[in-house]
């Protein structure tokens, strides 16, 4: 109970900070006149009423905080802020005469902050403004990850900030400091966000979005979440031009954060490229889409042009967890979206918004399997692991081993419990990969002319355990598991 005290104190001021972000929402019930203001006027004082009483039975609790803590929070964080996310789409929808169930609410709270893009809502199009407006800048807040955030922003965190980034960041992202203080590493990550951000959103303005699907999809483009305010996602356009948009941001999004903090700092892009996690991401996902356009165009599914368009789009999209779509790629050879999918859980970069298993863990386990087989034939031989010029610690290599153990159990387990329900194998196994790659596209019953609402409540409670697993990147969750955790 004491170690938990002091993190509750913590999460009060992330619930406070959280309540500020419903004031997006507000603003567009004000600007589009839709008369919702209330829903989000009550969402925000309930959260800042249970923030308040949480400070006032915590206040005392302050202390330095430790690794565990970090685990603590960040897991609390996740399972926690979909619950208070989720009351104004319960409110809302009451009051548009579309009720949801809380299960039906929670499911799209989560793949919204995880950056999913699973949805279980229809009639987009037809949804007010400001509904939509939350339901997008959710995966913009999730991004780059709330804590992230916070840690940049709220001073009460500035104590111990490190295991709240470390904590928080994606893979062998975790040890690296950009700055001496982990607040200043923060801010200058947010800060990238938030340029590539505008210039997105201005990028989409001005091939032809109204103002608000432009903020709408540059939220869920940066994010690589992919949730659309419209029924037809992307098709909805009918445009080469934002496509081209989309993917050039989409591929910006799918690297690490970091290297563009570096360079914008030191004033020096060449080193972008001698990042080898930065060449084989793009290197993966254009390949992977000119592999998949070359597909089509044998197949005689397009004209040249066209599979190049459709290829590179959905490729990109679907490999880099972001899932927004212009046609149904089911109908396609069966190898495009089961290529698509795989790529989804590696093509993007640690320290990226995107999910999966990250390229850096791909190149190490890679470069892993090689030194093994080399000492099969050498086996005196001191070969050691490297990612660059960069030597991999073996402390580093045990864990992506772990990691990987982990991810496969998870995905089996997950998977196998929802054939115990009678779900086809099909929509089974790649539900639960596009739940635990945060990605959000699937096969089966849950195809891009579909959506989430087609399975059971029980369904939808082991995708959300498969999203929040995801996001934590699985080790952090299981640990909290584990007796060794909560021995002093």
């Amino acid at each position: 109970m004491s170690d938990i005290l002091p993190v509750l104190r913590l999460l009060c001021a992330l619930l406070a900070m959280f309540a500020g972000a419903l004031l997006v929402p507000l603003g567009a019930s004000f600007y589009a006149d839709d008369g919702l203001w209330e829903c989000y006027v009550i969402s925000i004082l309930f959260t800042l009423l249970i923030s308040a009483i949480l400070w006032f039975a915590t206040r005392k609790y302050q202390r330095e905080l430790l690794p565990r803590h970090g685990v603590m929070l960040v897991s609390m964080v996740w399972v926690v802020l979909p619950l208070f996310a989720a009351i104004p789409l319960l409110l809302v929808s009451y009051e548009i005469n579309q009720p949801m169930s809380f299960t039906h609410a929670y499911f799209e709270a989560v793949s919204g902050l995880t950056t999913t893009g699973s949805t279980v809502m229809s009639n987009l199009d037809q949804l007010p403004l400001s509904l939509n407006m939350w339901r997008t800048f959710m995966q913009w807040l999730g991004g780059m990850g709330i804590l992230i955030l916070a840690v940049a922003v709220l001073p009460l965190l500035g104590v111990g900030a490190s295991q709240l980034f470390k904590a928080e960041a994606a893979g062998p992202v975790k040890d690296t400091k950009l700055t001496p203080r982990m607040t200043e590493s923060a801010k200058g990550l947010w800060g990238v966000y938030l340029l590539f951000s505008l210039f997105c959103a201005l990028g989409y303005w001005w091939a032809g979005m109204t103002p608000e699907d432009a903020i709408m999809h540059m939220f869920t483009t940066v994010s690589l979440g992919g949730l659309s305010p419209h029924d037809a996602s992307f098709a909805y356009f009918k445009s080469p031009l934002m496509e081209c948009i989309a993917i050039f941001f989409m591929l910006l999004a799918s690297c690490n954060f970091a290297l563009y903090f570096i360079a914008l700092r030191k004033g020096n892009w060449r080193g972008l490229w001698r990042d080898i996690e930065m060449r084989a991401t793009m290197v993966t996902l254009i390949g992977g889409g000119l592999l998949v356009a070359a597909l089509l165009w044998a197949k005689n599914v397009y004209a040249p042009l066209e599979s190049l368009r459709m290829g590179l789009f959905h490729v990109i999209s679907v490999a880099t967890t972001t899932g927004y779509t212009t046609t149904d790629y089911l109908g396609w050879p069966v190898f495009a979206p089961v290529f698509m999918i795989m790529l989804s859980g590696v093509a993007t970069g640690a320290g990226s918004t995107g999910g999966g298993i990250k390229m850096a863990r791909m190149l190490i386990l890679v470069k892993q399997a090689k030194r093994e087989m080399a000492r099969i034939v050498h086996p005196n031989a001191v070969q050691p692991v490297k990612l660059g010029n960069a030597v991999i610690d073996n402390r580093m290599i045990f864990s992506v081993l772990a990691f990987m153990l982990m991810y496969g159990a998870t995905v089996i387990v997950l998977s196998m419990v929802l054939l115990l329900t009678d779900l086809d194998p099909l929509t089974a196994f790649s539900s639960v990969l596009a739940s635990v790659h945060c990605a959000g596209s699937a096969m089966g019953r849950l195809g891009p002319s579909s959506n989430y609402a087609v399975l059971t409540d029980f369904q939808l409670w082991v995708l959300t355990l498969g999203m929040l697993l995801g996001r934590l990147e699985i080790l952090s969750f299981i640990a909290l598991l584990t007796p060794t955790f909560w021995r002093r």
